[in-house]
Formats: structure tokens, sequence, C-alpha cells
């Protein structure tokens, strides 16, 4: 009986260990079925994701003339703004918030009509707005505002190198995102952008790099939000679209800056010719060329899109001979070949 007993308990441990043991077994089966699951979702997002980012040789062609067309226009846009601040002395504050509402309406309207359930969409998912918070601080408001104030500040030659830094910060992004050391072709065009932008603003000239703080700081602010914007917005813009996005932002923007600039109390004395200025400045140089970069950015990637973006210097160049009266010089030509080389390089 007693024999029966001790082995009766005996019986009984095993089970348990069994049952334990099974649990066990039945846990870690259970684990790693959701660890399969988990890299199966996981290769799906990334399916997903290369599919919505993986281009066609059309696509990145289509791409590369939209960042190069919406840096042209960001050219002609540093004279237009130029021209307005120096002869009908426009606050770079105003003329901040006016782009900004006016632009915004535009990519509104443009979003109701062409993809009226996003807009619709966007303006329901609360759980965004933080993000539109964050893009329209870091990638609008600062990027207009910081960069008109170097222009202020300095010259229009001297904010467009400053900002060209903006390639420093996105390369790096990508290579700390992706674990990985710049390949020597980056190097080589980073360097030739570099150089081939500081030629054409400043001419050569070493000295007119010699500038107030106050236009460092700017410049060194644009060229963290330049590159901020080449990257932030992309995300909600697959979601939602280029144009919603632009339009939520701005409008945000220039309602941040209104109780600063209070563009209804401070209405300037224009002429024809500062109205079309003014049209230009909203239209092409805030509407036209965000929406092409932007573009152009979720086409050809972040740091394609921010060299092509370097023809932004390029056509500030024409545009200052063609309107301002500047002349061309033979290092400016030599800028110009350094860019478009890098252009080739940066494929």
């Amino acid at each position: 009986m007693r024999y029966n007993r001790r082995e009766f308990a005996v019986k009984a441990v095993e089970r348990e260990r069994g049952q334990s043991v099974a649990k066990q077994t039945s846990g870690q089966a259970s684990q790693s079925q959701k660890t399969s699951e988990s890299q199966k979702t996981a290769k799906k997002t990334a399916k997903k994701t290369e599919h919505v980012l993986e281009q066609t040789p059309k696509s990145l062609l289509i791409g590369t003339g939209m960042t190069l067309l919406g840096g042209a226009m960001w050219g002609m846009n540093s004279t237009v703004a130029k021209l307005l601040m120096r002869d009908y002395q426009l606050d770079p504050i105003w003329l901040s918030c006016v782009r900004a509402l006016f632009a915004s309406l535009i990519f509104l309207v443009g979003s109701a009509i062409t993809t009226p359930q996003k807009l619709a969409g966007a303006v329901k998912d609360v759980k965004s707005y933080p993000k539109y918070l964050v893009t329209t601080l870091l990638c609008v408001l600062l990027v207009q505002v910081s960069y008109l104030m170097t222009i202020d500040w300095t010259n229009s030659g001297t904010a467009t190198v400053l900002q060209t830094l903006n390639l420093i910060f996105v390369l790096a992004w990508v290579c700390l995102r992706g674990k990985r050391l710049p390949l020597k072709r980056e190097l080589v065009g980073v360097l030739l952008a570099f150089a081939g932008t500081f030629l054409i603003a400043t001419g050569g000239n070493f000295a007119s790099l010699s500038l107030p703080w106050q236009g460092l700081a700017w410049g060194l602010v644009d060229a963290v939000s330049t590159a901020a914007m080449s990257i932030l917005p992309v995300v909600l813009m697959l979601k939602w679209g280029n144009m919603t996005i632009n339009g939520i932002t701005f409008l945000m923007s220039g309602l941040i800056l209104c109780p600063f600039a209070q563009p209804w109390a401070n209405i300037p004395a224009l002429d024809a010719r500062g109205v079309l200025l003014l049209l230009y400045t909203i239209v092409c140089g805030t509407f036209l060329a965000f929406w092409l970069y932007m573009a152009g950015v979720m086409r050809v990637g972040a740091v394609r899109a921010t060299m092509l973006g370097t023809s932004e210097p390029v056509m500030a160049t024409i545009t200052a001979v063609a309107w301002a009266g500047e002349t061309f010089t033979f290092t400016d030509l030599t800028g110009f070949a350094m860019i478009i080389i890098m252009v080739f390089l940066v494929r």
C-alpha cells in the first residue's frame, strides 16, 4: 500500500512535470509562431514599402525633372524675394506669412478637387495632428523664415551656400538609418555640389563669406530645416497626398505667423510690378516649387532630390543676371559644370 502510494506520488509528479514541459513547449511553439508571424508581417510591410518607394526608370526620370524644376523655381523666387524686400521694403516675416496663407488655399482647393477623400481623411485623422505640427514647424515655417532672414542679413548668394549644407544632414541621416558609410560616388557628388554652389553663389571670392553671426545662425537653421523637409513629410504624403499635406502645413504655418506679421495691418504699397512679383512668389515660388520638389522626393529619394535641388543656385544666378543686371564669370560657368557632373554621378 505504501509502495502504491509512493508510486502514485511519483506518477503524479511525473504527470505535473509532463504538463509543465508540455506548457513550456506549447509556449515556445506559440512564441515561435508569433515571431514567425511578426517576421512575415515585417516582410509584408517591407515589401509594401518597397512597392510604394520602388521606382521605374520612367518614374525616376519624371521625379528628376520635377525636382530640378522645383529647385529652379526656388532659385527664381530667391531673386524675386530679394527684389520685394529691397525695392518694396517687405518684412521677411510678413512675406513668409502671406506666402504660406495664400499658397495653402491653392493647395487645399487643388486637394479638394483632385483627392477629396484624402483631404477629408487627413482632417479627420486627429492622431496625426502632432505630426502635422512638427512638419509645419520644421519643414515649412522654418524653411521659409530662415531662408528669407538669411537673405535679409546677408545676401541671396550666401544664403544659397548655407542652405546647401542640408546635403550633409540628409546624407548623414540616410547613412545612419541604413547603418552604412557614404559611397565614394555620394561623397564625390556632395563635394562637387558644395564646390559648384559655392563658386556660383560667391564667384570664388572667399571674403564674401564674412557675414554677421545672425546671418550664419539663420543659414544653419535653414540648412537643417531644408534637410528635414526632404525627409519628414514623405510618410504623411504617401498616406494623404502631396497637395493635402502641403495645404494643411502651409495653412498652419501662416496662422502661426499671423500674430507676428499682422498682414492685415501692414499692407505694403505695391505697384503693378510689385503685385506681379508677389503673385510669382505665392504661385510659382511657393505652391508650384514645393509641390514639384516634394513630388520629386517621393520618386527619387531624399539624397538624390536634395542634390538635384542644387539647380536652385543655377537658376538664382541666371535670374539675377536677367533681372538684376549681374554678370557671369568663368567661375560661375565652372560651378555650373560641377553641378551638372554631380547630377550624373548621383543617379
